[in-house]
């Protein structure tokens, strides 16, 4: 049986910080700090809405903390410039090492998916803006079932849509809370820390296996495979 890939989009295939050189114009030294808090920020809603039952897409977290943040920092955005700032988040560029790695997984026969807390139609638009659409087999959203990762729900919904075997199934992911939902619901989950200073949460749960970028995970992941 063919291997299933999971990817994980935003943070792991394309890179959220992409926003920084917008920022720049807008909140000049504040840029990078901005876009870390936002991030952190857009995660942090989901989570809470996930919890509270009380869904809005993905979209709409990311709005919220975009107007969160511009009360953080005391840089107050005219209405124009949030939207050029959204706008913006619908166009952010993969990462270098996307389309390499993924074209080797693709040619090797795995499946691919994408596996993101965006709804289908944002996440169609920005892997056809990054050039990597064409190597999924389809798009897996948790917006079907009006949720949010690291809900064990969607995960289980990822597992029938895709018609794929928890133990034939890798996330790959660079988000610690991700890694540790696919683990906990019986998937195998490759961590990719793209940060040495990202610290993995000592929940006593740990990564199958951990990888310092995607061309790392081409290299180790078909090893592990083969010896489990």
């Amino acid at each position: 049986m063919a291997i299933t890939l999971a990817f994980d989009v935003y943070g792991t295939l394309i890179d959220t910080h992409g926003v920084v050189s917008e920022l720049d114009s807008l909140v000049q030294d504040k840029a990078e700090a901005f876009s870390h808090k936002w991030r952190e920020k857009q995660l942090e809603y989901s989570f809470r809405r996930g919890l509270m039952q009380n869904y809005v897409t993905f979209d709409v977290c990311t709005k919220h903390a975009l107007d969160y943040v511009c009360e953080f920092f005391n840089t107050p955005l005219t209405a124009g410039q949030k939207q050029h700032m959204l706008d913006s988040y619908k166009t952010l560029p993969a990462f270098m090492d996307a389309k390499e790695s993924l074209s080797a997984f693709s040619q090797r026969g795995y499946r691919l998916f994408a596996f993101s807390n965006g709804t289908s139609r944002a996440v169609e638009g920005l892997l056809e803006s990054a050039g990597i659409k064409a190597y999924f087999t389809d798009i897996i959203s948790v917006d079907d079932i009006k949720s949010f990762k690291p809900n064990p729900a969607v995960y289980s919904h990822f597992l029938r849509k895709s018609k794929a075997h928890g133990g034939q199934t890798w996330l790959v992911s660079s988000n610690p809370f991700d890694v540790i939902g696919a683990i906990s619901s019986g998937m195998n989950a490759a961590w990719v820390k793209r940060s040495g200073r990202i610290i993995f949460d000592p929940w006593g749960v740990e990564p199958n296996l951990t990888v310092k970028d995607l061309r790392d995970l081409t290299e180790q992941l078909p090893k592990h495979v083969i010896t489990r």
